[in-house]
């Protein structure tokens, strides 16, 4: 007999609680619910029900092989599903949570190119700073950047990472001089990153050590990158932002990189979703494609 068969044959058994009842929602006779029960059990050399007349009961055994089953069974139809998946194309809404500026500029354009590449597929953006409960709030995949704290019940992949830069426009460098080490930091103005209580600080990484912090000194602090490259770019002050964002400015000459003998401290970005059996394909196809597409965005 297949074994395979056997085992769903004991579990659906179980959970209906006889064997008349399994018999009745398999579509076959009750003696050969018995067989199947009946092979596993000498195949293994383990009783796996007790038996009488009126009720029947897991043995110690039979509780722990029951659980296994369960998973066995679990993963050979996220096998099948996934066969079936490879014939299929995603379809049905996909809902996608990430970080404000980075979505718009880096996230969002590669989401809506593999959209228009499935036609079936309805495609909902949410951009926000936030962070999000995929299960409450009902995401399937949500975009994150830097150290990931809880991510019990997730799953994450990493997709690429983004390189920070200090810069600053030519004409505050004509006033003011290039800082060359970040001593020289402490001699100019720096428009920083901040939220009410906090400033974010520049990181500067280390051989084996923890990145180094440093909180330069700022008249000007806001909570918007996008607001802090242009005050930099009108000659306000220098400025640590990521490069994916920088890098246009920095071609056209609107901004000049400093210290570039510091290397960068770099961020990673990740696509989250919930830990599944299977996971849907249009999900798996949009965090293939983000993967594919997101590292040349961020240079």
């Amino acid at each position: 007999m297949d074994r395979l068969t056997s085992m769903a044959v004991f579990v659906k058994t179980v959970d209906l609680g006889s064997f008349a009842a399994a018999a009745e929602a398999l579509d076959i006779s009750g003696p050969m619910v018995g067989k199947h029960v009946r092979f596993l059990e000498e195949r293994l050399g383990v009783r796996l029900l007790n038996r009488t007349t009126r009720r029947q009961s897991l043995t110690d055994f039979g509780r722990a092989y029951y659980d296994r089953c369960r998973i066995v069974l679990a993963e050979a139809e996220a096998a099948d599903a996934l066969a079936a998946d490879q014939l299929a194309e995603p379809r049905g809404r996909l809902r996608v949570t990430m970080p404000a500026l980075l979505g718009r500029r880096c996230v969002a354009p590669i989401l809506l190119a593999f959209s228009e590449r499935y036609p079936r597929l309805e495609l909902e953006l949410s951009f926000g700073d936030r962070i999000v409960d995929l299960v409450e709030d009902g995401y399937d995949l949500a975009i994150r950047t830097g150290t990931l704290e809880d991510r019990a019940g997730l799953i994450a992949r990493r997709l690429a990472s983004h390189k920070m830069v200090v810069c600053a426009a030519p004409s505050y460098v004509e006033r003011h001089g290039s800082p060359h080490q970040l001593a020289d930091l402490g001699a100019h103005q720096a428009i920083t990153y901040s939220r009410p209580g906090w400033v974010h600080p520049w990181l500067f990484p280390r051989d084996g050590q923890r990145a180094l912090e440093v909180t330069p000194a700022s008249r000007v602090r806001l909570d918007d990158l996008e607001a802090i490259a242009d005050a930099a770019v009108s000659g306000i002050g220098l400025a640590w932002l990521p490069s994916w964002l920088v890098r246009q400015r920095i071609d056209s000459g609107a901004l000049v990189e400093v210290l570039q003998e510091e290397p960068g401290y770099r961020f990673d970005n990740y696509a989250l979703w919930l830990r599944t059996p299977h996971l849907s394909l249009k999900v798996r196809l949009a965090v293939d494609a983000l993967a594919a597409a997101l590292p040349k965005a961020m240079i």
